[in-house]
């Protein structure tokens, strides 16, 4: 039987009830909280540390009236995210990789969303009503919380607090609002099944991939060797457990004797790159080359720079194929890789053109593949069977819960933050000549440096006298953009990335990966024309290390924002939490809707049924047809 313990803000439940539910469900009472399956009591306070959450949570009283429930940091002791609801498990062996991998009908997606009054929710046996809140309901003689849902007809539904876990968030890939269903009709029923059949042709697909991969076969790595472990040491920052559990994870899939596919999923600045370089060490390690595909120009030449200062100690020979090269250059790596002398190859979609070999090719690595266009998506997708393929991405994460709650890849998630990483502080403001100077003079008193985004080539080096006459005396000021000349802008970004610029006006070239400590405040001029994983993409820019960061989104004060902006701009402000990704990304699909993620065949019964049923019910096909080829 399952057992879950749920509590909520206005909840009447005494501390000391609340902290034996705790030790039943195995959690260890200490004086204070340092790791999961940990609690602790101070008067009218107390700090759980779940085993499904990356942070403690610390619950506070009102006499014996749940007041508030928040995640809070370890080091700094903060408060950081503030929760309505949290369902508690009992603590078990499996700990952390319950997260992603366990995701059932007890523990749905709004484990992970919060819902709000007036959200539209998904009832398994009802069908998809309107949440109205928390009310207290008379059942054998006391009052007792429920859910209050609404339904077509003014239809009224009480949903226990006890089986709360069974109401989900409505969360589809169209931007149309649902339809309300009549309780007790047969039409839910029917549309239900509906979804429930057409998953089953998806877990035969799945399953076929699946088959392919094992059939085929692929190199098996050996285990690591001395300089692998030379290697890591050499990185300068303390490993996350998360990252560790990656690292882990990849070089396992590495040594089995079928080709890798795994999805590594982990907000901007965490650490994903770190997990890529020792899997490309690993590669060229057991003889074999690596391919290393980004999006842009400007990251190609970070990584490749980063993979210069981490390889300087090894005999292991990496480039870079892009514009950055003459013609008369990149014919000499081309050649070198088709004859074995290159290890590792980073570069664009370039990198899959036809008249690239590789002698003998063992790792791709692909970076924000959602960028790549459809052509190249079908190549990579031939690779798969092939080589050992590694997936970063920052901002997918609901794909990469559907593709994890069908098996359809490996998946693993850095949740974790950097040590000493801070929240960056966002602000949403009107355009302000004295605020921007006064942000920008801020960040360069303490010896830092400023991105300032505008996105239009055509009159860039306005805005950069504009953003001169805002800088103090004597500020760097450059701009940059994707169409000036290769060697310009190359010569502008190193010198960006080694100080010698202040501010560094430019379009979102910057937006994807680039990587520069020292910078740590950001203005994006028109933020309003930006989508919301753009806008998180971009301010990721700033605050990758121990330094507070400032981020500020700019739109004109006689400008009428569009209610999607307007949206954009007040979920960028609300999440800018560490880890706001998931968020990010829900409230992105929910904004704007996501095309064709999952096929147009699907698109259909995802938004009748909402996002989190349909991966509840494909789940269930794949594990039944796989029960029967098992038989």
């Amino acid at each position: 039987m399952f057992r879950s313990f749920k509590f909520f803000e206005g909840q009447v439940i005494s501390p000391d009830v609340f902290l034996r539910t705790l030790t039943d469900f195995g959690y260890r009472r200490q004086a204070e909280v340092s790791q999961e399956g940990e609690c602790a009591r101070r008067g009218g306070i107390v700090d759980v540390f779940p085993t499904t959450f990356e942070y403690p949570v610390r619950i506070e009283w009102d006499a014996d009236t749940v007041r508030s429930i928040d995640s809070y940091s370890l080091t700094t002791g903060r408060p950081f995210w503030n929760h309505k609801i949290v369902i508690l498990l009992p603590k078990k062996a499996q700990g952390r990789p319950f997260k992603i991998n366990a995701l059932s009908q007890e523990v749905p997606l709004n484990a992970f969303v919060d819902i709000h009054k007036g959200d539209y929710v998904v009832h398994p046996e009802h069908g998809v009503g309107i949440y109205l809140g928390m009310e207290n309901v008379l059942v054998a003689g006391e009052q007792r919380p429920h859910l209050l849902i609404t339904y077509q007809g003014e239809d009224r539904l009480f949903v226990p607090a006890d089986q709360m876990h069974l109401v989900q968030k409505y969360v589809s890939f169209s931007n149309r609002k649902p339809r309300v269903h009549r309780m007790g009709s047969g039409e839910w029923k029917r549309t239900k099944l509906r979804a429930q059949k057409a998953t089953v042709r998806v877990a035969c697909d799945l399953l076929k991939i699946q088959a392919l991969r094992k059939a085929l076969g692929g190199h098996a790595f050996g285990p690591d060797t001395s300089w692998q472990s030379d290697f890591e040491k050499a990185f300068p920052y303390p490993e996350t457990p998360d990252q560790a559990r990656a690292v882990e994870d990849t070089k396992h899939d590495m040594e089995a004797p079928c080709a890798m596919d795994r999805l590594l999923c982990g907000d901007v600045g965490y650490g994903k790159t770190e997990v890529a370089m020792r899997a490309a060490f690993k590669c060229v390690m057991g003889q074999k080359q690596v391919a290393i595909l980004v999006p842009t120009t400007i990251l190609a030449e970070q990584h490749y720079q980063n993979f210069q200062k981490r390889l300087k100690d090894f005999p292991i020979r990496a480039e870079m194929l892009s514009r950055f090269r003459t013609p008369a250059r990149q014919k000499q790596i081309i050649d070198d890789t088709a004859n074995g002398k290159v290890d590792i190859l980073i570069g664009t979609h370039r990198l899959i053109s036809s008249d690239i070999r590789f002698a003998d090719l063992g790792l791709v690595i692909i970076d924000e593949e959602q960028r790549f266009g459809v052509k190249h998506k079908e190549k990579l997708k031939e690779m798969r069977s092939l080589v050992d393929v590694l997936t970063l991405t920052a901002t997918p994460i609901p794909r990469t819960l559907y593709m994890s709650l069908m098996g359809a890849k490996d998946i693993s998630v850095i949740n974790t933050p950097p040590e000493n990483r801070m929240a960056i502080e966002t602000h949403v403001v009107a355009y302000d000549r004295a605020l921007l100077s006064q942000a920008i003079e801020r960040e360069l008193k303490r010896s830092g440096q400023v991105y300032f985004v505008h996105n239009r080539v055509e009159d860039i080096e306005e805005i950069e006298d504009d953003v001169v006459a805002l800088a103090p005396p004597g500020a760097r000021v450059v701009h940059a953009h994707g169409q000036m000349p290769a060697k310009v802008l190359e010569k502008i970004m190193v010198d960006f990335l080694n100080n010698r610029i202040d501010v560094l006006v430019s379009t979102t070239i910057i937006e994807s990966g680039i990587d520069v400590p020292n910078a740590n405040t950001i203005i994006i001029n028109n933020a309003d024309n930006f989508g919301l994983a753009d806008l998180h993409q971009m301010r990721g820019r700033v605050g990758r290390f121990t330094k507070k960061a400032y981020a500020y989104f700019v739109v004109h004060p006689r400008k009428a924002l569009s209610g999607d902006a307007r949206k954009r701009l007040e979920a960028i402000h609300e999440y800018s939490q560490l880890g706001a990704g998931f968020k990010i990304a829900m409230e992105d699909l929910e904004l704007r809707g996501a095309g064709n993620l999952l096929g147009l065949q699907q698109h259909g019964h995802i938004t009748a049924v909402g996002f989190d049923l349909y991966c509840r019910l494909l789940r269930e096909s794949v594990a039944a047809l796989q029960q029967t080829l098992d038989k």
